[in-house]
């Protein structure tokens, strides 16, 4: 069994948080985030202490105030109605609509969330923490609509379901306004899910129910998970990408490495060098580093020729939005923050800030969208290319047998349904981080929109996978027709395109039959979605490491 992941020894990385969302993985407190966590906690105690024997104390926001453009109407006088505060704040804000996030993204945000509060600045009880770790590990997970968040004062209405599964008031156990939630594979009440699992509900305390609020966790796991599954997507549409150049018999002087070492990007000199190693081996590509083209005119259209000028950018723009998204993941991201005893010199305790504003993510999120979009785009052109009789260099047009051409259509219609997923990313990667709609009386007047930035760019990143999947499937048929034609057997491809052919050949359908050798026309469908599937999974990329290791 794999060892839980700690929380608190050091920062929690991308794989970390997909090891907990997909596969499972528990998660734990360390002794070291306990006590971290215990100093603030105790300043915030001592407060309410204060206020429980009538001792005037300053207005601390969100411990004895109201929230937002309300912060200065009241001032609360004692602990059970800061108690009371907080858990009316989870109910007032558990306001979503749409259809619920994946359970996946909920379990990325709520490890999220998690990792957030150990850093100690959030003023919450261990038994926070220790609900959401608990709740990860049996398997509650809260039914949490798409829409609501405004990427700004935090993913306010998404972790508002959260918490309401997790929370109670201190009346007991009802399952009015305890949310909804799955729990092994079934949806019920979050009352009855909790219990099923074995896990009180908590009061909240003073501004526990804020801090569980006020943080980017949903926007930041949407685009954590795009992010994961766009670089699998950019290494695979390098080979699906190198599998087409080889079908089309590409010129292979356009990777050479000289050529991308002149312009001096790390991402297309990475790329170049990888498209030459998918390529190396292959009887079907003319020229190269080692000998000149045989034919004229020694270069191909952008499509493939410049698969290193454009996938090279989205490669560097990954490791760009990576950098923000594993910081992110790890910050103090509610407010106010508690700075106990970390102002040496100062009296001041509690900081407002607006941490809580996610405009680091929406970037990332839109920057994710714009170059997966970009993936695609320009493998929507070779899958064209690939169709065309007159532009795929001698292969029968929509790669059907040249005798059943006119009868059959082939692959005709995968580029159809490539064009309409491209030109819908088009249109998803619109910056969503542009635009901003004041609320609260304008004291929210900017908002950064990253809950939609991130939505957006998982939409985007599975409709691209589909693109890149119809590409295997259409660029293993046009090596086996290039074959044919050049009389030639396997031991002519490169030794990651024969290990992707042998791969989706031995592969099956999702009806179960397998994904063979379109001789005439088919259903195509459960094809399709089985190599988008292949795409996904990252089979494609470990069918072609095992041939190159």
């Amino acid at each position: 069994m794999t060892k839980p992941l700690h929380l608190g020894k050091s920062p929690i990385t991308l794989v970390d948080l997909i090891d907990v969302a997909r596969h499972g993985r528990a998660a734990a407190l360390t002794e070291a985030a306990r006590a971290a966590m215990r100093v603030s906690e105790e300043w915030v105690a001592g407060l309410s202490a204060q206020m429980d024997r009538g001792e005037p104390t300053q207005a601390i926001y969100s411990i004895n105030t109201g929230f937002g453009s309300l912060s200065g109407r009241q001032a609360f006088e004692t602990s059970a109605q800061a108690r009371d505060l907080s858990r009316r704040l989870v109910v007032s804000n558990s306001a979503g609509v749409g259809r619920l996030f994946d359970q996946e993204v909920v379990r990325a945000a709520m490890l999220i969330r998690a990792a957030s509060l150990t850093r100690g600045y959030s003023a919450v009880r261990g038994e926070v923490v220790e609900t959401i770790l608990t709740m990860l590990e049996r398997g509650v997970v809260p039914a949490v609509p798409e829409y609501g968040s405004l990427g700004a004062s935090g993913d306010l209405i998404p972790l508002a379901h959260m918490a309401l599964v997790m929370s109670r008031d201190e009346a007991g156990e009802s399952e009015i306004d305890s949310g909804e939630a799955w729990y092994r594979g079934e949806l019920m009440s979050g009352v009855a899910a909790m219990k099923a699992a074995g896990i009180e509900r908590l009061v909240l305390g003073p501004k526990e129910g804020l801090a569980l609020l006020n943080g980017t966790s949903f926007s930041t796991a949407q685009t954590a998970l795009a992010l994961a599954d766009a670089e699998t997507l950019l290494a695979t549409a390098e080979v699906a990408a190198a599998m087409s150049i080889e079908a089309l018999m590409g010129f292979g002087d356009a990777f050479i490495p000289e050529l991308h070492e002149a312009r001096g990007h790390a991402g297309q000199i990475e790329c170049a060098a990888n498209i030459r190693r998918l390529l190396a081996g292959s009887a079907l590509i003319d020229g190269g580093i080692g000998s000149d083209p045989k034919r004229q005119p020694p270069q191909d259209a952008y499509s493939l020729r410049c698969v290193p000028q454009v996938l090279g950018p989205v490669r560097d723009t990954l490791k760009f939005v990576r950098g923000i998204v594993e910081t992110e993941m790890n910050a103090a991201t509610d407010n106010p923050l508690i700075f106990a005893d970390r102002l040496p010199g100062r009296s001041l305790k509690a900081l407002s800030g607006g941490n809580f504003h996610a405009e680091y993510i929406a970037f990332a999120a839109d920057f994710l969208s714009i170059v997966v979009t970009e993936i695609g785009n320009i493998a929507e052109r070779r899958l064209f290319r690939l169709n065309d009789g007159t532009l795929n260099r001698g292969l029968p047009d929509m790669l059907v047998a040249s005798e059943h051409v006119g009868m059959d259509c082939g692959y005709m219609l995968p580029q159809y349904l490539a064009a309409a997923l491209v030109s819908d990313c088009k249109t998803l990667a619109h910056p969503d981080s542009v635009d901003s709609i004041p609320t609260c009386s304008n004291q929210e007047d900017h908002v950064s929109m990253a809950n939609n930035a991130g939505r957006h760019a998982r939409q985007i990143v599975k409709n691209i996978e589909n693109v890149v999947g119809i590409e295997v499937l259409m660029a293993a048929q046009a090596l086996e027709l290039r074959l044919a034609e050049q009389k030639k057997g396997p031991d002519a491809l490169s030794a990651a395109s024969r290990a992707v052919l042998e791969m989706l050949r031995a592969s099956a359908a999702t009806d179960g039959r397998p994904i063979d050798y379109l001789e005439r026309d088919k259903v195509l469908y459960p094809r399709m979605h089985a190599a988008t599937e292949l795409v996904h999974s990252g089979a494609v990329l470990e069918a072609v490491r095992a041939a190159m290791d």
